[in-house]
């Protein structure tokens, strides 16, 4: 290995030469060059699908280049599987993390390097502690995995990198499952790591947050390298245009003017589920977009599951366009009218190995199958066709198997599931997470466009800008309970912040 050099050096630490990858027919890198400087944190940015992830597992061993060549303190070599990397001093942070959730943050630290005295494993707390002291990450070596916020068990991993005496990390969109200040704390931690000398790799398609981090940064786009250098000569707008192609004047399409005299498409009264929001009263007119605000933890995506019927209320009423309203499960919300995309669409909203024509229809089968039991494919090709040509599908087809397709459209063919019926109600759970800049505009023109048609729209998100951006009008939820309402065009930052924070009580 290398050795760590001093931070911010001008020698590279890492390079890519021509590398290209493929995967089946489609090119994810084509003839990269990428120079990562020593010391420094060194970001790569682009849409879902221009290559960033790709070339972070390539560096860190967890793919093979089809061509091209990677050096590593200026000499050629290759790695075959990520345990080569590391054995040179490279690793990788996964946007899914990889530990041992039953075992101590202690255990996840050492395990696999466990020092050994005959058939005993030595007691590892002092290594422990100069490590900690090292690189001032705190955390507390007796802690259970499992029971650690996603920001602790964060540091879990890059202690463990550092204790396998990583001197470079890749670090793959870290902060997409952080709150805005578990993300600011993580920053502290990166820079830090670069002040003592370690090399990061920041994949992230969070712009304001590369631009706070990154000595360097690498614009990707479709596969080929748009440009690299200082960070320091980059603004949001220049990021975005390299990322695009172009200017994108505006983040948020235009909002229409609802209509106060609107019909109320939800409505909820007194609505509670015990131990995770109380009292909670609300409307959302047809032809409106409300946000729901708050912190982590403040109820507001358990209200969207309740509203959709995938925890039951324990108190509380709700109508639907004036009717009363009681959902016992998804399938009976689905069947009065109620469309959710749910905040993990890995966990709870796609068959990855299925097609999206499988995916985009799945909740409307019954509409496909003819008495005979059949489902009448042409019928089912057709409308996944048009939803997803509504919603902006690039890249892909309704052929494509989902665990193909970048977040972005992933996402979008989440959002052209609910357009295959016109459903009353469309609530969205964190529409636009572990989407890039691209595609998040996309995202919104779908939400303005189901407001523009009359349907009620309810989004949970913890974007302050998409919050504003989007809403009609902010409730704001604190601890379980609705603590405000702001007009969405006249809210501020700082009111929905005091709100969710408590500091307007």
């Amino acid at each position: 290995m290398g050795g760590i050099v001093p931070a911010g050096s001008s020698q590279a630490h890492v390079e890519l030469r021509g590398v290209t990858k493929r995967f089946g027919g489609t090119v994810a890198l084509r003839d990269v060059d990428i120079s990562v400087r020593a010391g420094t944190v060194h970001a790569l940015v682009g849409e879902n699908g221009a290559g960033k992830s790709t070339a972070g597992k390539i560096l860190a061993g967890v793919l093979t280049p089809d061509a091209g060549r990677l050096l590593l303190h200026g000499a050629e070599t290759a790695f075959r599987s990520p345990r080569a990397a590391l054995d040179r001093g490279i690793t990788m942070v996964a946007q899914e993390l990889s530990l041992v959730p039953s075992r101590s943050v202690l255990d996840n630290v050492f395990l696999g390097i466990e020092s050994h005295n005959g058939p005993f494993v030595r007691a590892a707390g002092d290594r422990f502690a100069e490590l900690v002291a090292e690189y001032g990450i705190g955390a507390d070596p007796d802690a259970v995995v499992g029971r650690l916020a996603v920001a602790e068990q964060q540091k879990v991993e890059i202690l463990r990198a550092l204790a396998r005496r990583a001197e470079l990390i890749v670090m793959d969109e870290p902060t997409a499952r952080l709150t805005s200040e578990q993300a600011v704390a993580l920053r502290r931690t990166v820079r830090a790591l670069a002040e003592r000398g370690v090399t990061v790799v920041y994949v992230s398609h969070f712009l304001d947050e590369v631009l706070a981090v990154a000595d360097d940064v690498t614009i990707l786009r479709d596969g080929q390298v748009i440009r690299s250098g200082p960070a320091a000569g980059e603004s949001r707008r220049s990021l975005i245009e390299g990322i695009v192609g172009r200017a994108i004047e505006a983040a948020f399409p235009p909002r229409r003017p609802r209509e106060p005299a609107a019909p109320v498409v939800l409505g909820g009264r007194g609505l509670s589920r015990a131990g995770s929001f109380e009292h909670v009263g609300f409307e959302v007119r047809a032809g409106e977009i409300v946000t729901l605000a708050g912190l982590v933890g403040s109820g507001r995506s358990e209200v969207l599951r309740c509203i959709f019927g995938a925890d039951r209320a324990t108190a509380g009423s709700m109508t639907l366009d004036g009717e009363p309203y009681e959902p016992r499960s998804p399938r009976r919300a689905i069947r009065d009218g109620v469309a959710m995309v749910p905040e993990s669409r890995k966990a709870h909203g796609l068959l990855p190995r299925r097609s999206v024509r499988e995916n985009v229809t799945l909740p409307h089968l019954g509409s496909f199958v003819t008495p005979g039991g059949f489902v009448r494919t042409g019928g089912e090709r057709a409308a996944a066709g048009r939803v997803t040509t509504a919603v902006g599908l690039t890249g892909a087809t309704i052929a494509s198997a989902m665990a193909e397709l970048s977040g972005g459209n992933q996402q979008k063919s989440l959002f052209a599931r609910w357009l295959v019926g016109r459903p009353r109600l469309f609530l969205a759970d964190e529409p636009t997470r572990g989407v890039d800049v691209g595609a998040k505009r996309g995202i919104y023109e779908v939400l303005v466009g189901l407001a523009a048609e009359g349907m009620g729209v309810l989004v949970v998100s913890s974007e302050l800008e998409e919050v504003l951006g989007l809403a009609h009008r902010v409730l704001v939820m604190r601890g379980g309970r609705l603590v405000g309402e702001l007009d969405g065009a006249a809210a501020t930052r700082t009111e929905v912040m005091e709100l969710a924070f408590g500091a307007a009580a």
